[in-house]
């Protein structure tokens, strides 16, 4: 199974159009050290030909011309495309935004859980993706699920999901009630652990996660990769940083440092590769010389980039 990191930002991307923090002016500069990152997406093939995505984030366009496997064949018919399906973690925005621009009535099959097929229903923009071609499919809440695409034919991508600690998508929250608590534990927030029909060894993919509990530290143990949420370096460094009001853990992200953080807290879980995806704009490990980059790099983590590619 081949796996490819298409988008290793987090939403609004890196540097983020509107963003004048020190991070996004070194990027603009080009400034060594700094690397621009599209929107949080990965895609994985069990044959190299036909694709799963994860996640479509609103820089999906971009991400396919960057990406010659997610392109048509030379050869391929007029309209054609390798994606074969895509598969939602959740219902923020920069994982579902991308779907639109995959409106030309091409098939594919879109997998989620309930609440996230839910909101699809509910909001009728989405109904450019006609049902009868780009079929809307349940992620198994038990056990794997065979992904196929829309024409039923297995792509050889297996996916077991898994609800993890997040919060409902920010356009979900009820803006009337400032007090109201908008995490949640009941599936809003998947992770998925993807294997192809005859890999060697699986993926877990957890782009959004508030806190690591007793059962994720349980089902990560052994992993051969996980690719984990990392939004943020510290919980409140939007703040410092003056670009929002809001901590990593309201928006439903867990920091990378501090004794809760993601790095210490799975420091004892035996993982053999370990890599940070979903990295938001403010986070200090975009800087490649900076020391939290080079905390992270000694803990035996690593911060992902657009077009990494790794083999299972």
């Amino acid at each position: 199974m081949r796996v490819k990191i298409i988008g290793s930002a987090a939403g609004g991307g890196f540097p983020q159009w509107n963003c004048n923090y020190r991070l996004s002016r070194a990027a603009r500069a080009g400034m060594a050290g700094f690397q621009s990152r599209t929107q949080s997406s990965m895609a994985a093939s069990a044959d190299g030909a036909g694709w799963v995505l994860f996640n479509l984030s609103p820089d999906i366009r971009q991400q396919i011309a960057q990406t010659p496997e997610l392109q048509p064949a030379f050869c391929a018919p007029l309209r054609s495309s390798p994606i074969r399906a895509a598969v939602l973690t959740n219902g923020d925005v920069d994982h579902v935004a991308g779907l639109l621009s995959l409106r030309e009535r091409q098939p594919f099959a879109i997998y989620a859980t309930a609440q996230v097929l839910a909101t699809l229903e509910a909001n009728t923009i989405f109904n450019v993706l006609d049902p009868a071609i780009v079929p809307r499919r349940l992620l198994s809440p038990m056990g794997e699920t065979a992904i196929c695409d829309a024409d039923g034919e297995q792509t050889g991508i297996l996916v077991d999901s898994f609800a993890v600690p997040g919060k409902v998508a920010l356009y979900l929250e009820q803006r009337g009630d400032p007090d109201a608590n908008f995490g949640s534990d009941a599936g809003d927030t998947i992770g998925v652990r993807v294997t192809g029909a005859r890999s060697r060894g699986a993926v877990f993919y957890i782009p959004a996660c508030a806190r690591i509990d007793a059962a994720l530290a349980t089902r990560l143990a052994g992993a051969a990769c996980l690719l984990f949420d990392g939004t943020v370096y510290t919980d409140d460094e939007m703040i410092i940083a003056r670009v929002g009001h809001k901590t990593g853990a309201r928006m439903g992200h867990i920091a990378m440092s501090g004794e809760a953080g993601s790095v210490a807290r799975l420091a004892n879980v035996k993982i053999g590769r370990r890599i940070f995806v979903h990295i938001n704009n403010t986070n200090p490990v975009l800087d490649e010389n900076s020391t939290e980059y080079a905390a992270v790099r000694a803990a035996g983590w690593e911060i992902a980039s657009d077009g990494m590619e790794m083999e299972f």
